[in-house]
Formats: structure tokens, sequence, C-alpha cells
């Protein structure tokens, strides 16, 4: 077109016109229409949609793009009529394209350093929004092939040139130039003040548009996708991440081993292998889903699920009806029928060669199918996805195992303590440390202990599992609470000397360990719990009237802890029917946010402790990622007087005699068998000899019937006896040893003023 026949209207505050119009009505990329007041389009470019220029003159704008905002070209007529934000010569108006061909005005250059040369410059695509004087608007329109496109429209005021004497008739509209384009006349109203006409310029950026949102698809899920090691949570947060962005319709299918953290069989999973529903999103038909999350069957085949789970490709379905593969799945087969779906990309998630399930997504009327370009975008999410559900079944497995060792490593059944009745609650989560124990102790007390290591894995399972072990043995002693737990840190502080010297490769070597106990015994004849804790919350207790009851209980440094602060006592009495309740967490049950308070969940006390420990489960809501702990319930009773005697000796030859007599009347009364009557005979006769020949006044003499027999003699000596072998010709030392193999166990004891030497015989 020749500049002599460019038109007598101008862009507002534009210098340099006919360059610019001449430049944008040929752009090769670049829609151009000049449309009037009315939105008619009075001139266009050579570029249109397979139309002659001629055959869109006339037409309004709206018949040929679907505005998704109609006023902006009213906002932008306005503006030019007021003469707004007019630019400066030479600089381009912000978000519109600089045309091919023209060279491009150099915007102001901010401040701070320079980009570097040989960095490539981002190409500026113009935003939905108001830029000036130039109005940008997003517009649609479905081209001839039946592909729906979307552009960005920018609006820009022209302004008539009062000096030009042109034609004004109507068919000046119908000349065209010589290159096909319109040519441009005079604008109607060009004799008005203010913008004649608006200038429009349609860039396609259906491309941008369709790479943007696969970014942002992409951004989602890496940012989703992953972050737990929750198997459904990481599949659900994929579908909601790609649902209604990506896709209308998301379903993740994983095998049904891989949820159980087994490993999958490498290479593709045998026909009939079960899979399971883990995770969907989507609209639902008036059938609903074909099969429910959680639901497990074997894929059919084939399919375009079982044939990409088969060779481990992705595929790209156009959903028309009648599809072979209909008859094979028809329930899936009516559910794509009921959702309008027109297209679908199913891919495997797949590691290194192994198959762990497959994911499809589906797109419905409304939104544009998918095509190649989305078929590799998918893959690139398959290949994230699996990678997070294999982290996830790894933790699985591992978690797995660590919970089997850690509930083989707890006590197998409920103890049977004479004067304490227990219960626990095991509240699982990802710690794999924690732990309890009720230990019979002589002398009808019982211990109760509970304990944590932090950390999971198999490796704190088995670190707890050493604990517990220590524990118990430690308690056979009859140490003091504080001595146990003193011997008990001596064993951490070692075990983590141990891991301190594994190879440096060990990831074990790494890893602190830190470890809490707490130890008590019940004493039911002084109704005292004597107790010490390192570095564990302080317990509960609560009167038989359901109020709790205050304490004292220091705190000692965990185990393991470098501070060499000694463990402290306390002695709380305890009245019977009070109920304790010990836990295992890293926090006080008190500071737990839950429905209620503690207090009122614990109340009344008197209650079925396996019902007690029901409502605290009940009180604290589930929680994503629990810490995991245990709980011990425990409420002291009284021993009843029928089960136990006291017998005081004199210091004299005459107390064995005595010591015997006694014993035969009272397990003669409490009906034992003449085999375990002739045992305990012998045991009492050896215990208060060893007491009258070595021992200190006073002595007295128990008799404690529960599941078994214990017999306890108690003296003011602090010299414990000790068990020898005598040899053939020795006259004494044998009557400990008579003893150790009449009794089933027995030991020593002290107290602050005496000692108790006691043996047990199972009845």
């Amino acid at each position: 077109m020749p500049d002599d026949d460019l038109p007598p209207v101008v862009p507002a505050g534009d210098p340099a016109p006919p360059a610019l119009l001449h430049a944008l009505v040929t752009a090769p990329v670049i829609r151009t229409y000049v449309v009037d007041r009315d939105l008619r389009i009075v001139r266009a470019g050579a570029l249109t949609f397979g139309e002659a220029p001629e055959q869109v003159v006339g037409r309004l704008l709206t018949d040929v793009f679907r505005l998704a905002d109609p006023a902006a070209a009213a906002r932008a007529l306005e503006a030019g009529a007021l003469g707004a934000g007019v630019p400066e010569a030479g600089v381009p108006e912000a978000g519109v394209p600089a045309a091919p061909g023209t060279p491009a005005a150099q915007p102001p250059r901010p401040s701070g350093p320079a980009r570097p040369s040989s960095e490539p410059a981002r190409p500026a695509y113009p935003e939905v929004g108001d830029a000036g004087p130039v109005r940008v608007a997003r517009a649609y329109r479905t081209d001839p092939a039946g592909t729906h496109r979307t552009f960005a429209v920018a609006f820009h005021p022209l302004a008539a040139d009062p000096d030009s004497g042109a034609d004004t008739g109507a068919d000046a509209g119908a000349d065209t130039g010589a290159d096909g384009s319109a040519d441009i006349g005079v604008l109607p109203g060009a004799a008005d003040s203010g913008a004649a006409a608006l200038l429009v310029m349609a860039a396609d950026i259906t491309a941008q548009e369709r790479n943007a949102a696969r970014a942002a698809a992409l951004d989602a899920v890496r940012e989703r996708v992953g972050q737990s090691l929750d198997l459904a949570v990481t599949c659900e947060e994929l579908v909601m991440a790609l649902v209604p962005g990506f896709a209308d319709i998301a379903v993740v299918e994983i095998v049904d081993d891989v949820l159980r953290g087994a490993d999958a069989p490498a290479g593709p999973p045998a026909r009939g292998t079960p899979l399971r529903r883990i995770a969907f999103r989507g609209p639902l038909g008036k059938g609903g889903a074909a099969h429910p999350v959680g639901d497990v069957r074997e894929m059919p085949h084939p399919t375009p699920y079982s044939l990409s789970l088969g060779d481990l490709r992705p595929r790209l379905v156009r959903l028309t009806p009648g599809l072979p593969w209909y008859e094979t799945d028809p329930d899936r087969a009516k559910s794509i029928e009921e959702s309008g779906s027109h297209s679908m990309i199913v891919a495997p998630l797949a590691l290194r060669g192994t198959a762990l399930g497959v994911v499809s997504f589906y797109r419905c009327a409304g939104s544009e199918p998918y095509d190649e370009g989305d078929l590799a975008f998918g893959v690139t999410l398959a290949a994230h996805t699996a990678l997070s559900v294999d982290n996830a079944r790894r933790y699985e497995r591992d978690h797995t195992v660590a919970s089997t060792v850690q509930r083989r490593l707890l006590p197998s059944g409920p103890a049977s303590p004479i004067a304490v009745d227990t219960a626990h609650v095991y509240l699982p989560g990802r710690n794999s440390g924690s732990w309890f124990d009720t230990i019979s102790l002589s002398g009808a007390r019982t211990a109760l202990v509970v304990g944590r290591v932090d950390g999971q894995g198999v490796q704190t399972a088995t670190t707890m599992g050493q604990l517990r072990t220590a524990v118990r043995t430690l308690a056979a002693l009859d140490l003091s609470p504080e001595e146990v737990l003193a011997r008990l840190n001596d064993i951490a502080v070692q075990l983590a000397e141990e891991r301190a010297a594994l190879p440096v490769g060990d990831a074990l070597r790494h890893r602190p360990l830190t470890a809490t106990c707490l130890y008590g015994e019940y004493d039911p004849f002084t109704r005292l719990w004597t107790v010490a804790r390192a570095g564990q919350p302080v317990p509960h207790i609560v009167r038989p009237d359901g109020t709790p009851q205050p304490f004292d209980l220091p705190e000692g440094p965990p185990l393991s802890a470098t501070e060499k602060a000694p463990f402290a006592t306390a002695e709380i009495p305890l009245e019977p029917g009070s109920l304790l309740v010990l836990h295992s967490g890293g926090s006080n049950l008190r500071d737990r946010p839950g429905l209620r308070p503690v207090d009122e969940v614990l109340a009344p006390p008197d209650r079925d402790l396996r019902e007690i420990g029901d409502a605290i489960m009940y009180n604290y809501p589930p929680v994503a990622h629990p810490d995991g702990a245990v709980l011990l319930l425990a409420r002291p009773a009284e021993v009843s007087p029928a089960q136990v005697v006291t017998i005081e000796l004199d210091s004299d030859a005459g107390a064995p005699a005595k010591a015997r007599n006694a014993t035969r009347a009272h397990l003669a009364e409490w009906k034992v068998a003449k085999d375990a009557l002739y045992a305990v005979e012998l045991i009492v006769s050896e215990l208060v000899t060893n007491a009258v020949r070595y021992g200190t006044p006073p002595l007295s003499l128990r008799l404690v019937r529960t599941h078994s027999l214990t017999c306890e003699v108690r003296d003011a000596s602090l010299v414990a006896p000790h068990l020898r072998h005598a040899r053939v010709g020795d006259e004494g030392g044998r009557g400990l040893f008579i003893m150790s193999q009449l009794a089933s166990r027995w030991g020593t004891r002290y107290t602050h003023d005496a000692k108790i030497i006691w043996a047990e015989v199972e009845l």
C-alpha cells in the first residue's frame, strides 16, 4: 500500500503514523482492524480468518471475536475522547506489541545492573487491563478447523486528521491496497473532535496460554505433590493440583501391593494384578464414578489403561462413541459417556521400569481436546508423581516394619499385678520408639513404666527394645526408681557412643539418641507411689472423687543427656481407686488441644479403664501426621487382709521353729498343695535361720499369697547373704543354694532402715 494512500486518521499523539499504520496493517502475525464508534469494522488488515478483508468490513467486531470484557472498547473510546494518557513521541504504549519490521522504541532503562548481552530478552505479552490509552482484553474465536483460539486484543483510540480532505463516501471502505488489505480512507466522524475510531490489534496467544497453563499446573504439582509421605495424601494432592486447570477429571489408581509398602514386581505387572482407586476429582455423571475411591479390582484387558500398564507407555485417546474397548470395561465406558469426556490421557506411574499404578486425565465438553503437547506434559506429571509415590511406598514399608518390631517388643498380654489394675492405649503415628511396661515386683509391689525414643524406623524400635529390656533387668534387682534411671542413663550413653562410632556412611551415625523414661513403684501396704522421671511428661492423677491430685515431681534430664544432674524421687500417696494416666508423648496431655479439658475426660475415674482410654482417644481429633505415643492407665487397689500375714519373731534359736509352725498353719488355711507347702517351709526355715545368725533384730516374717506365694524375712542389718556353691567337704553354705532351687525367684531389697530377703514359689 503506497504511503500517499494512508488514511487521514492517526493515533493520538503519534508523529509518524504512515510507517506505523503500514506496518500494523501488513503484519503477518497481528490481525488489525479499525472500528467506528459503533464497533463496526471499517478497515481490516491483510491477516484474517481465511476471509477476504472486504468480507470482514461492515461486520461488528463482536461478531468476529467473543470479547471477555465487551466494555473495554467503550472505555478506550472514552479515554480517547478525554485525551487521557497521550504517550510521548517515540515511546510505544504499554501492552502494545511492536509490529514486525518496525524499529521498537526502547523503554527507559531501570536502575540496577544491566542485563548481560548474552542473556536473551524475555518476550513480553500483553496483560489484561489498562495501559495508558490502550485497553487490553481477552477475546476468543473458533477457527475454521474447529479449534478454540485465545487472543489478546488491544484497543487504541484514533483521532481524526483535521487537515485531510479525503473523501468520506461509503465506497471508501471497500477499497483495497495492492497487498490485499483494505485500503484506509476517511473514517466516519472524522470531522468530530476526540476519538473518531479504534485501532484494534489482535494477537493469537493460544500457544502462550497453553504453555502458561501447563507451567502453572507443573508448579502446583511440584509444590504440593511429594510434600507428604502418606501415599493417599500424595495422590490426592495430585488430582487437586490438576483439576480444573489441566484436566476436568483426574483419577489415580495404584497397585494394591504398593499401598501396603511391598516392592512392586520388576517390569509390567501381571494380568489380573489388583489396583486400588486412591484418588478422584471431577464432576460425576448421573450414575456417579465408575468405581469409588478405595475400590480394588483387576484391570480389564484390553483397555488403554491395561495397555499403558503393560508397555509402560502413555496413550492419548479420543473418546468417540463405539470404541472397541468400551465393551471390555462397560462401567468406565458408561461413566465416560455420562461425564461428557471427549479426550483422555492415560500415563503409567512407573519408576526404573517398575509399574506402580496408572493416572488418567479427562477433558469434557467445553474444554479443548488434549494434543501431543499435553501428552508430553502428562508424562512429566506422571514421572514426578511416580517418584513421590515410590518415596511414600518406601516410607510406608519402613514404617510397617518398624511398627511391627515395636509391637513385638511391647508386652504381649495384660499384666496381672495383685494391687494395680492396668490398661494401655496405643496411639499409632510416626514415632516408633514409644513403650510401656507393667512389672510385678516382690512384696506385691508393681512398677509402672513409660518411655520414648525419639525418631522413627527400625533402628528407633530396636533401641526402644534395648532400653525396655534394660529396665526390666534393673527392676528385677530391686533398685530404687532413681537408681534404675541412673543405670538406664549409663546404658543410653553407651548406646549413643556406639552410634557415634559407626562408619561415616551409616545414616544412624548422624542421628542423636534422645530418650525419656518414667519409672514408679507402687506399694499397696504403704499406699505410696515412689516415682522418678527422666525428661518424661508429668503423669495425671485423679482422686476417687474425680478431682485432680496435685503433687510435685522433679524432672530429671533426658536419657543420654550431657548434663550429669541426679534423678530425684517423689513419694506420692495414692488412695485406692485413684486413676493414674502415664503418657509417653513428647508433650503433656493438658497441653494438647482437645474437644474437652482432660480433667473432664478422665472423670469419673471409677469407669472401666478401657472406656477411659477410648474417651481420651475420642477427645483428640485426628491429625494428618500424628506423632505416636502410648497411654498407660492404672488404678491402685487394696490388698485383702486374707492374702497377707505378718509374724513378728524373736532373734533367738526358737525363731525358725516358730516361723515354720506359723507358715504351716496359714498355708493350710489357704489350702496350698502339700508339695508347695514343703518347699515354703524349707525356704522360711533357711531365711529365718540366716537372719538369726547374721542379721540384726527386730525380725519379722511376711507371707503374701497372690498367683504365687512370697516369703519375706526382714531384719535391721544391711548385710545381704550371697549364694555360693559349697564344695564336697564343706559343712555349710548349702542353705541358699537349696532355697534357690525351690524358689522360682528370690532376691534382696533395701529400705532406709532395713533389708528384706524374699523368695517366691509358684502355686
